[in-house]
């Protein structure tokens, strides 16, 4: 058990010798700290013996606290008060499947807080209980240093496998992959038989919320759209030689289909790979450019030309790392920690058994790998925008100007509605879409839905853009600098092109969206 203070006793420690501040009821021994204070020592000389609640709140983020937790010497109040704290801890431990999470107005999807939804049911609840509690343990605090140091340390990517997230990114909507991902717990502790695309849905929604595209695409960017070819298309020797190593966090996968010189124009691919005399290798050469995870990936599935010009004559190819692979961390505008890649393949020697699929036949898997790519954008954009929306209700809340609350001013509530209207419209179209996928097979919306999920990334991401932009507005000068209170809505400032232009940029998409939904409407008898 902590040691108990009471106030007076925090109040008689204001000396040299000893200081001791109040801050949401734990006590916090600053003596030795004062003069690495950012904000300077004489702000917490004068606060020093008082409850400085009020203050820290108004200039600082709660992962502060966490930060210098080794301040901390103990709590307020006597030993009662301390049961008490205890058994009100050990109530909150236990979860209200009726309302969930902190009750922001939109700042968690209408199911969370006891609204009807066809969607959800237990095992749903238990997912997101789980992982919700995972970001913030080990995501959220750890946000703002893994982007400047621009990587994901490789222990703390392993805890995400361990804890089976990684394997339930693979899942998909597709079911739990029992054969390959043995030993590997479910996220929530659920029967593996009951897995679905919300669960995926869920897991991904919950990870966002640590506010940082760089974790997201650093921890299941590559991965999440790199596997998916070597499960669907690749032989079983591949499979189980690959799949596994990489569900436990012990090898690291990318797709690398970007070029210097194409990018959502793929058919324009210039990557070679050419057969070699004895008709064992592919030996392949070109360069690819913004590729996430490129830096730490063991694997890499390359969109390679095996045939003449255009798209006929693209294949893709598991390529390992190996003799004549290079790979470059880039430096880019934003998700710092993603190890965004520049790669060259130099007389690189590709076993014909790392073909995926048939030869000449990889520009339909790469298309069939986009629209799972573009929900997984969608989906994290929008939970971004929710971020910004959670994170300036909450700032407006607190902060006053001209006497009044920020929240309080109609131009503000006048952004914030706006927010959440696109937000939540985005929200339920990716709900809408995503249970067309528990309908359908694969191939069937590939072809029926391939314009709506490409229109479904614009919305989302342009939703992400508008609200990020919105949101710096309402945090004024503390978006503007790296840390503190805008911390997350710097940060996602930076990362919303890493949204707009993968995956197709937002134009192509809004023209492609277009002209497939006309070609299947034309299709299936629209009088046009």
């Amino acid at each position: 058990m902590s040691k108990r203070f009471t106030v007076e006793q925090v109040a008689s420690s204001n000396t040299p010798e000893s200081r001791l501040i109040i801050i949401e009821g734990g006590v916090y021994d600053v003596t030795d700290f004062a003069d690495e204070h950012p904000g300077g020592k004489k702000i917490l000389i004068a606060s020093s013996g008082t409850d400085a609640s009020d203050k820290f709140a108004k200039f600082h983020s709660p992962t502060v606290l966490k930060k210098y937790a080794s301040l901390k010497v103990g709590e307020v109040g006597d030993e009662h008060s301390a049961e008490e704290v205890i058994q009100a801890s050990e109530e909150l431990d236990e979860e209200d499947d009726v309302y969930f999470g902190e009750l922001i107005p939109f700042g968690d999807p209408y199911w969370y807080q006891d609204w009807a939804s066809p969607y959800y049911k237990d095992s749903h609840r238990k997912v997101r209980s789980a992982i919700r509690k995972f970001t913030d343990e080990h995501l959220t605090p750890n946000a703002q240093a893994w982007d400047e140091a621009k990587a994901i340390p490789a222990a703390d990517y392993k805890r995400v496998a361990d804890a089976g997230i990684l394997a339930a990114i693979a899942a998909g909507g597709s079911g739990w992959l029992d054969e390959l991902a043995v030993g590997i717990k479910v996220p929530g502790g659920i029967d593996p038989k009951e897995w679905d695309a919300f669960h995926n849905f869920i897991v991904v929604d919950e990870l966002c919320r640590c506010g940082s595209g760089g974790i997201l695409y650093g921890l299941i960017g590559g991965f999440g759209i790199g596997l998916p070819p070597v499960l669907h298309f690749g032989t079983d020797e591949l499979k189980n030689r690959i799949v596994p190593p990489c569900l436990r966090g012990e090898k690291r996968i990318a797709l690398a289909i970007t070029e210097p010189g194409a990018g959502s124009d793929v058919a324009s691919l210039t990557t070679t790979a050419v057969l070699s005399a004895d008709g064992k290798h592919y030996i392949v050469n070109g360069e690819k450019k913004w590729i996430t995870n490129g830096v730490s990936a063991d694997y890499f599935v390359t969109a390679v030309r095996t045939g003449g010009k255009g798209m006929t004559g693209l294949s893709l190819l598991l390529i390992e790392r190996t003799e004549g692979v290079k790979t470059t961390q880039m430096s880019c505008q934003g998700v710092w920690a993603s190890g965004t890649t520049y790669v060259a393949f130099e007389d690189v020697k590709v076993p014909v058994g790392n073909l995926l699929g048939k030869e000449n036949k990889g520009f339909q898997l790469i298309m069939a790998n986009f629209n799972p790519e573009r929900i997984g954008i969608a989906i994290q954009a929008n939970r971004f925008a929710r971020v910004c929306l959670e994170e300036s209700i909450k700032y407006a809340s607190k902060r006053k100007t001209f006497g009044v609350l920020l929240r309080d001013h109609p131009v503000i509530r006048q952004k914030l509605a706006k927010m959440s209207c696109m937000i939540e419209a985005t929200h339920a179209w990716i709900e809408t879409i995503i249970y067309q996928g528990t309908i359908y097979d694969a191939d069937s919306l590939t072809m029926r839905g391939g314009g709506m999920i490409a229109l479904l990334k614009v919305q989302a991401t342009d939703t992400f853009d508008f609200c990020a932009r919105e949101s710096a507005q309402i945090f004024g000068g503390l978006a503007y600098s790296r840390g503190g209170q805008g911390e997350k809505i710097e940060r996602l400032y930076r990362d919303v092109r890493a949204y707009t232009i993968p995956g197709g940029s937002s134009e192509i998409m809004l023209d492609l969206g277009m002209r497939q939904s006309i070609k299947v409407a034309s299709i299936m008898g629209a009088k046009l």
